[in-house]
């Protein structure tokens, strides 16, 4: 509203010629600009220091501590672990403790030989106990079985998987949150660049309607310097306004609450001297974390072949039973004389036919092999496209940026010598605003380039597998 309410005013100053105050003009540019300022400001913070100021290391380390999907990483893992303590506790002894309780309603009959006929003949009668308690402890140790080796043997490399997984997420947290640091900053430049733009563009204007009053130069010089100064305050609003989601975007890749403010800080020095990477080093896929996932999945995936291959093999138990047996056929009775007795066993269990179970696993394993071999290949040829682009990209940005820094003197050099031969009529107004376009787009131009060339080294980086965290 503050902007609309200058710009307003702003205009019906220069339109109202017979009342146009020097003074009074500078401070109505001069109240824009501050109008302008204010939404930047707040959104980097206040001007009491409250507001800490974080480097993109400290954005970085900040992420790298507080960010959900990281941290849901690190959750990963440790459920993988209690998953591996609970797939090999088979390995451990297992003891239970079972009661059983059984009352007849009518006794089981069974058929006895009548001793007292010389015949052999069977008689019918009752037989057993009414009331029965028996309370049984059991302990249990299993000494081999194809699951409990297989889950013991790939145990280390499911939690290699976990930590692989963890390591990714922290290297795509690095190289997001530095992109999105890069893109707010360049913002945050070309505001600056723009506001530095917006009063040169209004000096310009003032000379051009000082001039029209003198009679030197047409209305029209007036009327172009008055347009270029309205694009650059809508470039310089534009930019503005972009700072609070490019804000929010850095805050959510940081796990930033959302509703806390921080100011970016930086170096511009050493900015450039974090540009030079030594682009002779060899692509190494080994370093890349994708393929090292990859190389912990063949692996476990040939962890079940070779189970597979042995479950055709029997597994052992060795058990023991110990009972605590009540018998009473009165109820009340029932716990006044105890008949203990106890076992020790050793079960196995082996299958013999399957329906072809085992055979078809173990085709589907070695095909399930077949099938990551060739994802290996797919990716090797990923990761080298990925790294030939980012070393192409990088290569050219730097190149960019090493003639845009020329370009930027250059301009600034020109915009003067043309700004002085226009005051003295040598040169037409066009030669003003084309001169004054060309130092505008060289800095922003500029800009870009440095951001670009660190956004493409965080690329490069990423593809050769050497990004830090």
């Amino acid at each position: 509203m503050g902007y609309l309410v200058s710009l307003f005013v702003l205009k019906r100053s220069f339109f109202k010629k017979g009342r146009f105050s020097v003074a009074r003009h500078l401070l109505l540019v001069a109240a824009f600009i501050l109008s302008l300022s204010m939404p930047a400001n707040a959104q980097n913070g206040d001007s009491t220091g409250s507001t800490p100021s974080l480097s993109l290391k400290q954005c970085i380390d900040y992420a790298l501590q507080n960010q959900p999907t990281l941290k849901q990483a690190i959750i990963s893992k440790a459920i993988t672990r209690n998953n591996n303590g609970i797939n090999i506790s088979g390995w451990l002894p297992q003891v239970g403790v079972t009661g059983t309780f059984v009352h007849y309603n009518q006794l089981p009959t069974t058929f006895v030989t009548n001793t007292a006929d010389s015949s052999g003949t069977r008689i019918a009668q009752r037989s057993g106990i009414v009331n029965t308690f028996i309370p049984s402890l059991t302990v249990s140790q299993e000494i081999f079985s194809p699951n409990l080796l297989y889950a013991a043997t790939s145990a280390h490399l499911f939690v290699k998987e976990a930590e692989q997984a963890i390591d990714s997420t922290k290297i795509n947290i690095v190289s997001a949150v530095s992109k999105s640091f890069y893109n707010l900053l360049f913002t945050l430049q070309q505001i600056d660049v723009l506001k530095e733009d917006t009063v040169r563009l209004n000096k310009n204007m003032m000379d051009a309607y000082h001039q029209y009053v003198g009679g030197i130069v047409d209305e029209t010089d007036y009327d172009e310097a008055t347009i270029s100064l309205n694009n650059s305050k809508a470039q310089l609003r534009q930019s503005i306004e972009n700072v609070v989601p490019q804000y929010a975007v850095l805050k959510q890749l940081m796990g930033y609450p959302p509703q806390s403010q921080f100011n970016v800080s930086y170096d511009t020095a050493q900015m450039v001297r974090d540009i030079a990477i030594d682009t002779t080093l060899q692509l190494q896929y080994e370093k890349r974390i994708e393929y090292q996932q990859l190389l912990t999945v063949q692996k476990i995936q040939h962890k079940v072949l070779n189970y597979n291959r042995l479950s055709f093999l029997p597994s052992l138990n060795l058990y023991y039973n110990y009972n605590y047996e009540f018998e009473s056929n009165s109820l009340p009775a029932l716990f006044n004389t105890a008949y203990p007795y106890s076992l020790v066993g050793l079960a196995i269990n082996l299958p013999i036919f399957t329906g072809f179970s085992r055979i078809e696993n173990i085709r589907k394993a070695k095909l399930q092999e077949q099938f990551l071999g060739l994802t290996e290949v797919n990716l090797k040829a990923q990761i080298y496209t990925e790294y030939t682009t980012a070393l192409a990209n990088y290569r050219s940005n730097l190149n960019d940026l090493n003639s845009l820094q020329q370009n930027v003197g250059l301009a600034r050099k020109v915009y003067y010598v043309v700004g002085l031969q226009y005051k003295q009529g040598l040169v037409p107004y066009l030669n003003v605003i084309t001169a004054e376009s060309n130092l505008i787009s060289s800095q922003i131009g500029y800009l870009n380039a440095l951001l670009q060339v660190l956004s493409s080294k965080i690329d490069l980086e990423k593809s050769m597998g050497v990004i830090q965290y």
